[in-house]
């Protein structure tokens, strides 16, 4: 090819008119033809190791395939009278030469002769592993060009080269010499050019046999310059009309295909219809038919077409391929017209069925040991190209894109139906890839007919099918398509998402299109529950590992779709009853949120079941969730201000909450359930409490709200009272469960989960309930309107009492716990009781500050009450009966500290006396407080002077004894 991009380029300098620089125009074309013959050397060198190395690559795993070339012993060691096997690949590399027989040693008289019988040999070692050498780095395209040429300078027979090179340069002096001179017209340096080229070619022919690599050349390089001759005579002298020309060119592209066939020469047939392929460029005048120009381009194809059924000639078929459609898709840009489209269409037609034909022929002539081979360029090439230049032509008609696009998924699966009629084990890679174009040209004509809806939903369910079948026929392929689809088809859907206005349930484009989504996900995720077969290809192990991992993600992506299709079915819209009206709302917002919910859990318990009655682990992930949008639903609820207890609110909470607890007692009844999976259920009882405390809160609220007390103590307290009654529940009902016999004979839930709920459900609201219980003693005023104040039976009096029963008991039921929860000892010192009582003091305390308020008419306000004297009185009084009375108790149960206690109460009633209530000048309150104090001091030292001994034990026994 060099030689021929050297002739022709000399040929063409010497040949073009007017060029002005003599010797110049032939070395300047020479040295452009160099380049081009080295680029295209390049290209087409660069094919051949492509193909050669792929080969190499399916020979090499097909030898490691065969138990018999991997080290295991040969049959001639086994069997002495067995000839030795040559091992094939030493066969085909190394020639046979004739074995010398061993010589013997020599042996006295006596000796036990040798032992010869065969022996089984060990195995070589492996060989070590050895660090992969650095990748070098790659020339530069000059370097490549260097290096080519110097190859085809020295490589082969050089001196041929050399002596073909140096003729060229004479003839070109001589001809240069004879143009500047005048010495020959035009038209007899033409005739003198196009008889050398006879020559070469007449001369190569008859040195095909004797030396068939020199005759090659010269048959290449006679062509070249008999089709540049024709060129010369036509574009450059005007010397020959376009017809006769056009006729020549012909005929010198017939010629070099007969002769190419005849010696077998590849590179002679790529010479001829490279040239037949520039004839139409070369000779046109910018005004011909495109009838014509693709009618001579259907012979050459065709003439191809008839070489790849006798030969397997790649760089033939990339010619015809390149030239054909480069041509045809720049006549397409430039000068096409919409009234050429039938002949267009039939060409384009013609031209797309030669080149997959020629694929075909090309993989039937080119067997490998793991089957046909596959020109991926005229597969992948002529479907995507011919594609595009189709669209062109189709963009005229309505959906021409989208039958077009089926037209050639028709094409593609109707021939992999026939190859695999007629030989599927040795056509198996094309027969995928026919599969594989076919389905992605079903794939596209989807988009190009439908909305994005739909079009999502046939990707998802094609991805479905198409795993389907890389499932059963144990092709990796087909399924890593159908995954992908399936990703495509979601990402598409969730863009095409918008209000779902739609007159009939369920039977509507959103709810229908994301169902076709999931369904088809959990079906193939149904089936990677098992390891599935393959090919055992490298790919296909590497694929295999990743397919592994996929199970899991696969269902909860068709899970959260399926989901999906509910949620949208409750945010459905009903269409205006009239042109131009807005849509209507089918549910409220409230509801719309409730529904949301109630699909949420239903479709977690729908699978769930689904998912324990075939054993199908990942299906129950699902159920263990079910507390979140719960959750979220009732704060959604609160913030909108949407009550439990309305319609339909109330059902619906109520078939959500069966729901959610029936699930948690089927995944407590898990046998397989670790510890990690435990401690979640756990958790999901204890967020369930909290959840209940919420729910029952807003019970409350919603009857506040119908009777209007909204500005009454009896609002304040709701969130109180529900944590109260929440505590007071698991204290007596999961308490009673705080020790191993008791624990082991209840039932679920207290079995297993007692301790998360008496101490991890409970702890917050132990804190809940005693820091509102300190907040409402200080700020709630007691007001009960539309009822009257009555001490101690109002909202405020009775939450405060029923808080410190509700700590008292839960520090009971934890106290005596065995064993006791962790980081609980706390609540069982003497500490938590004096916070406690801390409590109840100071809720006492705000029980007179709500007497004084309501009755004496003290305004409800921190510096007003602490300046009535009437209030100072009653804390006096209060105090003094506080501390007669923890005195007393003290003295029966013989409690030395308590008596203390009450000791110092009394002596900072005494102070007070002192400080606050003797500044009261002539007030009747004064009076009252002295005496009352007073009195009830002398009933203290009537019943207990003086502490009782120490019959508890005592930090300070001496110090008590010496009092």
């Amino acid at each position: 090819m060099i030689l021929w991009g050297i002739l022709c380029g000399g040929v063409l300098g010497w040949l073009w008119p007017n060029s002005g620089y003599g010797d110049v125009g032939v070395f300047a074309g020479g040295v452009l033809g160099l380049v081009a013959g080295l680029g295209l050397r390049y290209a087409v060198r660069g094919e051949i190791a492509a193909g050669n190395e792929k080969l190499r690559k399916q020979m090499q795993e097909w030898l490691k395939s065969q138990p018999n070339l991997n080290g295991s012993a040969p049959a001639s060691n086994l069997n002495p009278g067995a000839k030795p096997a040559v091992d094939q690949a030493a066969a085909v590399s190394a020639p046979a030469y004739p074995a010398a027989p061993p010589a013997m040693p020599a042996m006295s008289a006596g000796t036990p002769p040798p032992d010869t019988s065969p022996r089984i040999q060990a195995p070589p070692p492996a060989p070590a592993a050895h660090k992969p050498s650095p990748v070098p780095v790659q020339p530069n395209p000059l370097d490549l060009a260097v290096a080519a040429a110097k190859n085809w300078l020295l490589g082969g027979n050089t001196i041929v080269r050399v002596g073909l090179v140096i003729l060229f340069i004479g003839l070109s002096f001589l001809a240069s010499y004879a143009a500047s001179a005048g010495l020959f017209p035009v038209e007899l340096r033409l005739a003198a050019v196009a008889v050398a080229g006879i020559a070469l070619l007449a001369l190569g022919f008859g040195k095909r046999r004797v030396k068939p690599a020199f005759a090659l050349a010269l048959q290449g390089g006679g062509v070249a310059v008999i089709y540049l001759t024709v060129f010369a005579a036509f574009r450059l002298f005007s010397l020959l009309p376009p017809l006769p020309a056009f006729g020549l060119m012909i005929v010198v592209c017939a010629l070099s295909c007969a002769l190419a066939l005849l010696q077998d020469a590849r590179g002679l047939a790529v010479a001829a219809f490279a040239g037949g392929f520039a004839v139409p460029l070369l000779l046109s005048t910018g005004g011909g038919s495109s009838v014509g120009l693709f009618s001579y381009y259907t012979v050459l194809n065709l003439a191809i077409l008839f070489i790849a059924y006798k030969r397997s000639w790649r760089v033939l078929n990339m010619v015809g391929f390149v030239a054909t459609f480069g041509v045809a898709t720049t006549w397409g840009v430039l000068k096409y017209d919409p009234a050429l489209y039938l002949s267009s269409q039939l060409f384009l037609i013609l031209f797309v069925l030669i080149y997959v034909t020629a694929a075909i022929l090309y993989a039937r002539n080119t067997p490998t040991r793991l089957g046909n081979a596959v020109d991926s360029t005229l597969m992948f090439g002529t479907a995507l190209i011919g594609f595009g230049l189709q669209v062109g032509l189709a963009s005229q008609f309505k959906l021409g894109s989208a039958f077009s696009a089926l037209g050639f998924a028709a094409l593609y699966l109707l021939l992999a139906a026939v190859l695999m009629r007629r030989g599927q084990q040795n056509y198996r890679l094309m027969i995928e890839s026919m599969l594989a174009i076919g389905v992605g040209f079903v794939t596209l004509a989807v988009p190009l007919a439908l909305d994005v809806r739909w079009t999502s939903a046939v990707w998802a369910l094609e991805g479905a099918a198409a795993f389907w079948v890389g499932m059963r026929q144990a092709r990796w392929m087909p399924r890593a398509f159908g995954l992908l689809l399936q990703v495509v088809a979601g990402g598409a859907f969730l863009m095409a998402l918008d209000d779902n206005v739609a007159a009939w349930p369920l039977a509507n484009p959103m709810f229908i299109g994301a169902m076709f989504i999931a369904l088809p996900a959990l079906a193939i995720a149904w089936w990677l529950r098992a390891a599935l077969p393959h090919s055992d290809s490298a790919w296909a192990r590497s694929y295999v590992k990743a397919e592994a991992l996929l199970a899991q993600p696969v269902y909860l992506y068709g899970f959260v779709f399926w989901c999906l299709a509910w949620i949208l079915e409750a945010w459905r819209s009903l269409p205006g009853s009239e042109a131009g009206m807005a849509a209507l709302p089918l549910f409220s917002a409230g509801t719309q949120q409730l529904l949301t919910m109630l699909a949420l859990v239903a479709s977690a318990w729908l699978w769930s079941l689904l998912g324990r009655k075939s054993g199908w682990a990942v299906a129950t992930w699902p159920s263990r969730l079910t507390l979140l949008p719960l959750v979220l639903v009732f704060v959604a609820q609160e913030l909108s201000d949407f009550r439990v207890l309305a319609t339909p609110a109330w059902a619906i909470w109520l078939a959500a909450l069966v729901l959610h607890f029936w699930l948690l007692y089927k995944n407590d009844s898990d046998a397989g359930a670790g510890s990690g999976l435990l401690r979640f259920n756990r958790a999901t009882h204890v967020g369930g409490v909290w959840l209940l405390t919420l729910l029952l809160a807003d019970c409350l609220w919603f009857w506040i709200a119908r009777a209007h007390l909204w500005q009454t103590s009896w609002a304040s307290v709701v969130l109180l009272v529900s944590a109260i009654a929440i505590l007071l529940l698991l204290s007596l009902w999961a308490g009673k469960a705080n020790r191993p016999a008791p624990l082991a004979e209840s039932g679920w839930p207290r079995n297993p989960h007692a301790v998360a709920y008496y101490w991890h459900a409970a702890m917050p609201l132990v804190l809940l309930v005693f820091a509102g219980a300190l907040l409402m003693a200080l700020l709630s005023s007691g007001h009960t309107e539309p009822l009257p104040y009555i001490p101690l039976l109002n909202p405020t009096d009775l939450a405060l009492a029923l808080a410190l029963g509700a700590l008292l008991l839960w520090r009971r039921a934890v106290s005596a716990a065995q064993p006791l929860p962790a980081a609980a000892a706390w609540v069982a010192r003497r500490e938590t009781l004096l916070a406690l009582a801390a409590l109840a003091f100071i809720a006492l305390n705000t029980v007179w500050l709500r007497i004084a308020h309501h009755f004496f008419g003290v305004r409800w306000d921190g510096p007003a009450l602490f300046d009535s004297f009437v209030v100072q009185t009653g804390f006096a009084i209060l105090w003094t009966l506080l501390a007669l009375g923890l005195m007393l108790l003290a003295h029966r149960r013989v409690q030395r500290a308590l008596w203390l206690t009450g000791a110092g109460l009394l002596g900072l009633v005494v102070v007070k006396l002192l400080l606050v209530d003797l500044s009261n000048a002539g007030g009747a309150e004064r009076i009252i407080t002295f005496i009352a104090v007073g009195v009830l001091m002398l009933v203290v030292g009537y019943f207990a002077p003086l502490p009782p001994k120490a019959a508890v034990p005592d930090l300070n026994p001496v110090e008590n004894k010496q009092a």
